[in-house]
């Protein structure tokens, strides 16, 4: 079942991660090589989680209010929250099956 991860912004920041289920949020550039690795996994992961867990995505160059208070660095950086507090934070690309891990333990 193909979904698409949600697209995030600085205004819909806040309530999106304040969903009842675990919320993954895949912080990236178009401009970074890593991001374009780990890209397509996470698309993958919003289908297989569609009714278990929230799965978007923030462009860091057109939303920068959001990264910045979150002290994001580098890209790709990936945050899992469960009720609007950050529960876990992967920093550049990963395998598929560690998200998943990290996903299913917010679960």
């Amino acid at each position: 079942m193909a979904a698409n991860a949600i697209e995030i912004n600085d205004s819909n920041f806040k309530d999106i991660i304040n969903s009842e289920i675990p919320v993954l949020v895949d912080f990236w550039a178009e401009w970074c090589g890593p991001c374009k690795m780990i890209g397509p996994t996470v698309e993958e992961l919003a289908g297989e989680y569609l009714d278990k867990a929230v799965v978007g995505k923030m462009d860091v160059d057109a939303n920068s209010i959001t990264p910045s208070s979150l002290g994001i660095r580098s890209i790709p950086t990936l945050m899992i929250f469960k009720k609007g507090e950050m529960v876990d934070k992967i920093v550049g690309a990963v395998p598929k099956h560690i998200l998943a891990q990290k996903l299913e333990a917010a679960l």
